[in-house]
């Protein structure tokens, strides 16, 4: 059995609540039932922080004993060379996805810290981004 792990970088924890003209209004628990519900062999976990060192813990964590992370870093994908690094050091392939189309945003959301080290991007198909990521590993 696949084992993938989705982690989420701050404020994701208010998805359903956030700017839902952006983000729309399911929670991304609710979300994360429906697609274990969907893909039943294959083991999602998750892990949600707002703290920048915490997702460079998670990352090296299961960076070494996960089929694959689906990583949404949202704001520090511009600011963190940490996590950027994390991800270069890891051997397990990384995802990056964003519910919003960063390139349709303001200018400093044009630049990432974690795409020239990821296996792949995704961004602007809402939460579906991140299903598309689940069957990239697939």
């Amino acid at each position: 059995m696949k084992k993938l792990m989705i982690i989420n970088g701050p404020n994701l924890n208010l998805l359903g609540k956030r700017e839902p003209g952006i983000y729309g209004s399911l929670s991304f628990e609710e979300f994360l039932e429906e697609i274990k519900q969907k893909y039943t062999d294959i083991k999602i976990d998750y892990f949600q922080s707002n703290i920048e060192g915490e997702l460079i813990d998670k990352l090296q964590e299961v960076g070494f004993s996960y089929d694959g992370i689906i990583l949404n870093a949202a704001a520090y994908t511009h600011t963190s060379v940490g996590i950027g690094d994390a991800i270069k050091a890891i051997e397990t392939p990384v995802v990056e996805v964003h519910i919003s189309n960063t390139f349709s945003r303001e200018a400093f959301r044009h630049q990432s810290y974690i795409s020239p080290n990821a296996k792949g991007v995704i961004l602007g198909f809402g939460l579906q981004s991140y299903e598309l990521a689940i069957q990239s590993f697939i």
